[in-house]
């Protein structure tokens, strides 16, 4: 592994770190609380994140989304295609997802991590110059797909906890 390698998995560590700290304790009515009618959820931003970085690193290492090949899909039980990761889900697709549990979402996210960081340790130094997508000028290579994929996640944590934060003061 390279030293970018050990960067990036502390970036998902400290991802999955959050995650754990925004669903603790919350009841799947707390996680479902939409601050008005157009807002996300905890639960939705979480499962959205959490399946955003499934499908962009099984598609960088070429294998089976965790969603899709262990089953999570029909344990969440949603009324989406299996294929959906949340990009594009309106207000009502958003409210559409509740009844689910701290623990079901925890256990999903970390289940996408151990797999995040099982494919980022196969990783060597020239792996992250490799283009995943030429259709973006510049083309995007995997590193920039890894980043992307890191800052994407942390904003919808960051917009979580701070659901989490008005429903404390609440």
């Amino acid at each position: 592994m390279t030293a970018s390698g050990d960067l990036l998995i502390d970036a998902f560590g400290r991802i999955r770190e959050t995650v754990h700290e925004v669903v603790d304790g919350l009841s799947p009515d707390e996680l479902a609380v939409r601050l008005d009618d157009g807002a996300n959820s905890i639960a939705w931003l979480v499962w959205h994140l959490s399946r955003v970085q499934d499908d962009h690193i099984a598609d960088a290492a070429g294998t089976d989304e965790v969603w899709l090949s262990e089953d999570w899909s029909k344990r969440f039980e949603l009324p989406f295609s299996r294929g959906a990761t949340g990009y594009g889900h309106s207000p009502k697709d958003v409210a559409a997802l509740g009844g689910i549990s701290a623990e079901l979402l925890a256990e999903y996210h970390d289940a996408v991590h151990d797999r995040t960081v099982e494919y980022i340790r196969t990783l060597k130094a020239g792996d992250f110059g490799h283009v995943v997508d030429g259709s973006w000028t510049p083309a995007v290579t995997l590193g920039v797909r890894l980043v992307s994929v890191i800052s994407d996640d942390l904003q919808h944590v960051g917009q979580a906890a701070f659901i989490r934060g008005v429903l404390e003061r609440r």
